[in-house]
């Protein structure tokens, strides 16, 4: 039924200096770029008129830096959920993404992500259940309602792939840009993807729980 739905929103945070350059992963003192923090105000505004019932955040800086623009002038406060954290990169975090592409290890996590686990980290099939986790807790939560979260790239990838059914090893094929949203109706039934990766308007996410007809 539609009103045991709830509509997820996984948002991939803004960028910062660092993005595309270094795999900081869960390095402390990583904030937004002067351009994410426009681009954060930029989300907020397409998601203006998107109700919002509630708010859920990685720990990292920069994701709760995202969220501030949302959460102002709403009934609702960021909360901080461990489940939607970065990769634990492990002994890559700080590396350069030029120095990583020389190692075996990056060849194995491009070619077989699902067996993949990061030196003194997490392998990817630890990342993708603790956010389907997370997310199925949020969207039990929130029945009826829409729910936004914000969180990381390959988190993001690893969730979409999760309730799109793709195979872990394929979950590279899908993209999640900064400042994107990627829109999820999860519930008791099959989840509907609604948007993936969406820079644009979102005003067609506005309230549609009941009575949406089904597409053809």
């Amino acid at each position: 039924m539609l009103d045991a739905v709830a509509l997820i929103l996984l948002i991939r945070h803004a960028v910062t200096d660092q993005t595309g350059e270094r795999l900081y992963g869960r390095s402390d003192g990583v904030h937004l770029s002067e351009q994410g923090r426009a681009d954060a105000e930029a989300l907020a505004e397409r998601l203006r008129k998107v109700p919002i019932h509630g708010l859920y955040v990685s720990p990292m800086e920069r994701c709760r830096e995202t969220a501030e623009p949302i959460a102002r002038g709403r009934r609702v406060r960021p909360k901080v959920v461990r489940d939607l954290n970065e990769v634990d990169y492990g002994d890559w975090t700080g590396r350069s993404f030029a120095a990583l592409r020389r190692t075996k290890m990056w060849r194995r996590v491009r070619s077989s992500p699902s067996s993949a686990r990061f030196p003194g980290g997490e392998s990817l099939l630890e990342v993708q259940q603790r956010v389907v986790r997370a997310i199925e807790e949020v969207a039990g939560r929130h029945r009826g309602g829409t729910a936004a979260l914000v969180t990381h790239g390959d988190v993001v990838r690893l969730a979409l792939a999760h309730f799109a059914g793709i195979h872990l090893d394929l979950f590279q094929r899908l993209e999640a840009f900064t400042a994107s949203v990627t829109a999820i109706d999860v519930g008791d039934g099959m989840p509907r993807i609604l948007r993936v990766n969406a820079t644009g308007g979102l005003e067609d996410l506005a309230p549609r729980r009941v009575g949406r007809k089904m597409r053809g």
